[in-house]
């Protein structure tokens, strides 16, 4: 039986009963083998170990198809929307989504909405807000023995199919601060790994904040994919205070 062998070689059962669990099945000529099913979702699963892929409990019910998105500007919709339809594509080519513009006109729930639809099938996604991010770095660097060390984290982040950055210039300004933007900007775009950035800032402020080397990197990765959102807080109106 297929779970006994997984048990047996101390992986978890396939979840199609088609392997020993560790997703690969034996040929019939006994030498050769076939990826099974539950592989690649596994592999996801590993890739994404220790990073946070929760979507925040205030964004998990979001949708096209219903408010807050349906009050937010559609022509910025209809670019996210294009992208989403997209996604294997855009994630096997590395292409991401950069989302600029005021306070509370509906960015990050956009992202939110890439983030979400990209875990719904399978991916791995890390998604911070910059400041936690830093904070996440930052605690690296006292770690023991057999904790979470910077070179592990910085591998998790570039090897993710997503990664997902809230508030990028929303952090203050040190020599730190802007070698480790560039490091792991850095390392997505060699990589050719897809980010979705959201940021306040316009391209000019962005390259002033963290750098023009990697704000050029961030260009080349969304290419056409930047989204400009202006308008009033949405946060301000009752009606949606609770909602972007």
């Amino acid at each position: 039986m297929a779970e006994d062998a997984a048990s047996a070689n101390g992986y978890p059962p396939c979840p199609f009963g088609r392997c020993d669990g560790g997703g690969w099945i034996l040929n019939d000529d006994g030498v050769t083998a076939t990826k099974c099913e539950c592989l690649e979702p596994r592999l996801a699963r590993a890739r994404a170990s220790g990073v946070n892929s929760s979507i925040p409990k205030k964004f998990r019910g979001v949708s096209f198809d219903r408010p807050p998105v349906t009050e937010i500007e559609p022509a910025a919709v209809e670019v996210v929307r294009q992208w989403v339809d997209g996604l294997d594509e855009n994630l096997e080519e590395g292409r991401g989504l950069w989302l600029s513009g005021d306070v509370g006109t509906g960015k990050t729930t956009l992202a939110m909405l890439v983030s979400k639809e990209a875990l719904k099938r399978g991916y791995s996604v890390a998604i911070y807000a910059l400041p936690k991010l830093l904070a996440r770095i930052r605690a690296t660097f006292d770690a023991g023995d057999g904790e979470e060390s910077y070179t592990d984290l910085i591998e998790h982040l570039s090897s993710v199919d997503l990664l997902h950055i809230d508030d990028l210039g929303a952090e203050r300004q040190t020599e730190w601060v802007l070698e480790q933007l560039y490091v792991l900007i850095n390392e997505r775009y060699e990589r050719q790994g897809s980010i979705v950035v959201t940021t306040n800032l316009t391209q000019v402020d962005l390259e002033e904040q963290i750098g023009v080397r990697t704000v050029s990197r961030l260009i080349e990765i969304c290419g056409e994919n930047q989204v400009p959102l202006f308008g009033e807080d949405a946060r301000q109106k009752p009606q949606l205070r609770s909602d972007i």
